[in-house]
């Protein structure tokens, strides 16, 4: 790098004084500093431009020309954003930046929260749903039987239309079978309990008796016997059944072990029933729980078989005198569904969407029974409803 030389003006008579040697070295050296910091400045104009402050956000954004030094910048920042503050006595303490946070994408979230359920107090659901006797309306559902448009959806409609039903899902638990139902039941209902087994799937449609739907049947009915445990009764039904009067009033005052019917033979107290767990009252006694314990050890005696048909067989040979419960069946003239049901509308409770295969074709007579139920509604205040019944058939009622 050449250097400009500047020369001082000669006073007359050609002698130069020591002030005027020492001004011009100061000089000298002032326009050498001067020089080499411009070429220094200039020479830096490729580097990254400084962080910008978005006051909106309180955040610092970084042109896309400073991200391959992202991490070295972020490392810079953790450290210079240590504080120093002083303390009442006068001494002086380093306070360190809260930790950065690393936040999962939402779909990585919501996976780790289907693989840990939360934290839940049974006791404390069931306390919050039970009537004034401890009597608990129960109904389990997965992902397929949950999904918008599906299943609880319709169920929790027909309480709305039904007459005196409008309470009853104030003491409705809802237990979810896996993680997605236990989110939407969440989303639409208070009372919502996720029972987690682990190892299984009960999230899609179970097909009867293929899959693993043996076992959401029998882990069902362990947990029914649970309830019974806690010393809370409870009124279980299936998640495809429509509620039109509250049930309360209609089951039998000495009840114990009540269950429906997919066909009635006219005694209640008759082995010859045709049961169907769909709709099941429980009272809470220690009967009960020596009941459903006998059932459960039943189990080793047919296996590969529902916890429905070991029911039927365990009634058929006679409940062992040490259990002492009382098994009674339903009339299906009052809780009926597609296999057998009352025709007067004055006098059903349920319509139940048993003897049917297959999700869609359920929903669709599901769906019309409740369009009749409304036009019965309807009709009834204008006192118009003589003779008017159910549709049939459709595709699975008749």
């Amino acid at each position: 790098m050449t250097t400009t030389r500047y020369h001082l003006p000669v006073r007359p008579g050609g002698m130069k004084s020591a002030t005027s040697l020492l001004l011009g070295a100061a000089l000298a050296t002032a326009f050498f500093l001067l020089y080499t910091s411009l070429c220094r400045d200039l020479g830096a104009g490729n580097g990254p431009p400084p962080p910008r402050l978005n006051k909106e956000v309180e955040t610092v954004v970084r042109n896309a020309a400073a991200q391959p030094q992202q991490e070295v910048v972020k490392e810079e920042e953790t450290k210079q954003a240590a504080t120093t503050t002083t303390s009442s006595d006068g001494t002086r303490t380093q306070e360190e930046p809260e930790k950065q946070r690393i936040v999962m994408p939402a779909a990585q979230t919501k996976q780790r929260q289907h693989e840990k359920p939360p934290q839940q107090d049974l006791a404390d659901l069931l306390c919050r749903a039970a009537t004034a006797d401890k009597t608990v309306l129960m109904t389990a559902i997965n992902e397929a039987w949950a999904a918008p448009g599906s299943f609880l959806d319709l169920f929790l409609e027909s309480f709305k239309h039904g007459e005196g039903t409008a309470d009853l899902p104030q003491h409705l638990l809802v237990v979810a079978m896996d993680g997605k139902a236990f989110e939407r039941c969440n989303a639409v209902h208070p009372l919502c309990y996720w029972f987690r087994v682990d190892g299984m799937d009960f999230a899609a449609e179970q097909t009867y008796m293929k899959g693993d739907y043996l076992e959401m049947m029998w882990r069902r009915n362990r947990f029914q016997q649970t309830i019974l445990e806690l010393g809370y009764s409870f009124l279980f039904t299936d998640v495809d059944i429509l509620w039109f009067r509250s049930p309360f009033p209609r089951l039998p005052w000495d009840a114990q072990v009540v269950m429906s019917s997919d066909f009635f033979v006219g005694d209640p107290n008759s082995p010859g029933n045709y049961p169907n767990g769909g709709l099941l009252y429980v009272r809470s006694s220690l009967a009960a729980v020596a009941f459903y314990k006998h059932w459960q050890a039943s189990r080793a005696r047919f296996p590969g078989k529902h916890e429905q048909y070991v029911f039927d067989r365990i009634v058929k040979e006679g409940v062992p005198p040490h259990v002492g419960a009382r098994v009674q069946f339903l009339d299906t003239a009052i809780f009926g569904g597609f296999c057998q049901h009352g025709k007067d509308l004055g006098r059903v409770v349920i319509m139940h969407a048993n003897c049917c295969v297959g999700l869609h074709n359920k929903l669709f007579d599901l769906k019309n029974v409740l369009q009749d139920w409304k036009t019965y509604r309807a009709r009834a205040e204008a006192r118009n409803a003589q003779g008017f019944s159910w549709r049939v058939p459709g595709r699975c009622i008749h």
